[in-house]
């Protein structure tokens, strides 16, 4: 039985309003940011870059929450990062803190009791301390190495309690953080493959050098061979081509089973590659990626490519293969 949904009285609320006006508040609340940042964003940057250990993010209830996305999305763009609860903190975590970290702490406040041992224990150690708080005169913004301070702008909840505002900003400057340190650092799309190799982002940043067949896989000949000979080696590489080199191993040709069935007569078997091929065959870089391989045997309808880099072939990939990684 399906639950009923009972609809808002219209005398008493209209939501569509309610919707507009809460992202028009956290909209202005990011404006307000914007206008905000300075040069304690770019000492926030360089205390980052400067460590040799991790970034440790902490806060508490929803600013918890934001700080383990803002972890997550360090890590992810290749600054070692990780969340400490700062209530387990202060019951054997601060272990997880060493020397050479950086931590950014989150509170709205900066009056959050549950960061207190945490911030004594990087005052002890002289582990440098990123605050992000509304908080100027704070024991947070006071402690603090550096203060991203966030505008005081009103929460878009109506009893102006539940954090909604402060945190969409919070999740916005870390995210302008970690975009920031991507950029300097030159983090590629390589290296972004590198730390998410599964589900549908990585399927997309696949590069053809990933798929492609190498070495003994690949169907090869030479113009002059015969084509009783070419035919075997078509038979035994099992990919549907066979690919024609000259004297200096560049791939002149290609020959796929459909030249066979335009070439068939009685002297098929005694004709050589070149008098067969189809000369210039599409090729692709081994470090495109490999939706593009996939685009450009879908434009130019073939099912077989191979791979050149500096004229000569070092792999061949078949339509198969990507349907086999998922890359559609």
């Amino acid at each position: 039985m399906s639950a009923i949904i009972k609809p808002f009285p219209s005398a008493q609320i209209d939501v569509l309003e309610m919707a507009h006006k809460v992202l028009a508040t956290e909209i202005d609340g990011l404006q307000a940011l914007t206008k905000t940042l300075d040069h304690h964003f770019i000492e926030a940057l360089n205390l980052i870059e400067q460590i040799s250990g991790r970034v440790v993010v902490t806060g508490m209830g929803k600013s918890g929450h934001i700080a383990r996305k803002i972890a997550a999305t360090l890590a992810s763009t290749g600054q070692p990062a990780l969340f400490v609860h700062p209530a387990e903190a202060s019951h054997g975590d601060l272990g997880m803190i060493t020397r050479q970290d950086v931590i950014i702490a989150l509170s709205n406040s900066g009056e959050t009791p549950e960061l207190s041992n945490l911030i004594q224990y990087a005052s002890r150690f002289s582990i440098p301390i990123i605050a992000i708080t509304s908080g100027k005169d704070s024991l947070l913004a006071q402690a603090a190495t550096v203060n991203l301070l966030l505008p005081n702008t009103p929460e878009a909840c109506p009893m102006g309690l539940a954090p909604t505002t402060s945190t969409t900003m919070m999740m916005a400057l870390g995210d302008t953080l970690a975009i920031t340190l991507l950029r300097q650092r030159g983090f590629s799309d390589q290296d972004y493959q590198t730390f998410h190799p599964g589900g549908q982002l990585g399927r997309k940043l696949l590069r053809v050098t990933d798929l492609m067949h190498t070495n003994d896989a690949m169907p090869l000949t030479t113009l002059d061979a015969i084509m009783s000979q070419v035919i075997l080696i078509m038979t035994e590489k099992r990919l549907g081509c066979v690919g024609v080199l000259d004297d200096h191993g560049e791939l002149k040709g290609v020959i796929t089973d459909g030249d066979l069935r335009r070439y068939m007569s009685q002297n098929l078997l005694i004709q050589t590659a070149q008098d067969i091929m189809t000369p210039n065959p599409k090729t692709i870089s081994s470090k495109a990626l490999a939706v593009e391989a996939l685009a450009m045997m879908n434009e130019n309808n073939i099912t077989n490519l191979f791979v050149v880099d500096d004229l000569c072939p070092c792999g061949i990939i078949h339509i198969h293969d990507f349907l086999r990684a998922g890359v559609v």
